[in-house]
């Protein structure tokens, strides 16, 4: 049986990893922060000191990190997977789930086929609820050899394997997805706070967009927000937002789109992070919408 590891277990790849161990497969993790690593030890995880523990111990290694910056540090860097499976002459497959920058994943997976080591790209699509209960998407790019040999672990935590192309297409196609997605936050708190102004309530809005063309689940959980004040129903930081926004719009750049939307909804994440909501959840884009502006949706003050 295949040995697996796992770097990074924030609130996806905890239940990713807790799945895996599910299905049967040995699992050794790792993470920065002991107390996350420790979590997984007490379902049976066993705890590697650094990735490149994990790049000498094991056949295939998922990331699930932040930004394209921690998956090169935890590829690359002094501690990191390259250096484990190329002590170990370890034949390893990475796999990345982050929602990373298409360009920095080809060329990492490139430089890693030098060493003997394949790297694909398995995005996530869906919700935490989906990633503990194992129903989230895999927008893979990956070779079919590799896609096969890792499929038995990508089922462990998927509900549905989307083979959309070579390395980098699951990571390309994964920023569409979520083009579509912070369009959808920066649309809704836009157009709650213009029906505010013009006298049309945040419960007036849904009552004509709820069941309609215009419905779906982003907007029912970006509501759940703002008609119930339920922070648990969408939980994605602005932080992550922003991120995925802004290289979606470098995406685009480096491509020669001129992706004016793209780059208007990027300058307002930019500007709620610049005031210190990076914590905060989309939804609560709509507040600090509406607040630029003397209004509150929490309050009903509108």
């Amino acid at each position: 049986m295949e040995r697996i590891g796992f770097v990074g277990l924030g609130l996806m790849g905890a239940y990713m990893a807790t799945n895996i161990m599910k299905a049967g497969f040995p699992l050794q993790v790792f993470d920065p922060n002991p107390a996350s690593a420790e979590k997984l030890a007490d379902k049976g995880a066993s705890i590697g000191n650094s990735a490149a523990q994990l790049g000498a111990a094991c056949d295939i290694v998922f990331i699930c990190v932040p930004t394209s910056e921690h998956v090169e540090s935890v590829i690359d860097g002094p501690e990191g997977l390259r250096a484990g499976a190329r002590e170990k002459g370890q034949r390893l497959v990475i796999i990345d789930c982050s929602t990373s920058e298409p360009t920095v994943t080809r060329r990492l997976a490139h430089s890693l086929e030098q060493d003997g080591i394949t790297l694909i790209d398995a995005a996530l699509g869906g919700t935490p609820t989906q990633a503990e209960s194992g129903e989230l998407q895999a927008i893979v790019g990956a070779d079919d050899a590799t896609l096969e040999r890792v499929r038995p672990v990508l089922e462990s935590w998927s509900g549905r394997i989307l083979h959309v192309g070579p390395t980098g297409a699951g990571h390309t196609m994964k920023l569409l997805n979520q083009f579509l997605a912070m369009s959808y936050g920066a649309i809704f708190s836009e157009a709650l706070t213009i029906g505010a102004k013009a006298g049309i309530s945040p419960e007036t809005f849904d009552s004509v967009i709820r069941g309609s063309r215009m419905d779906s689940g982003f907007y029912q959980t970006f509501f759940q927000y703002v008609l119930e004040r339920d922070r648990d129903a969408h939980r994605f930081t602005l932080n992550n937002a922003g991120k995925d926004i802004r290289y979606v719009a470098s995406l685009a750049d480096a491509l020669e789109v001129d992706a004016k939307v793209a780059h208007a909804v990027s300058d307002l994440y930019a500007s709620a992070l610049a005031q210190g909501n990076g914590e905060k959840f989309v939804p609560e884009l709509s507040d600090i919408v509406a607040a630029r502006h003397q209004i509150s949706f929490a309050t009903n003050d509108h």
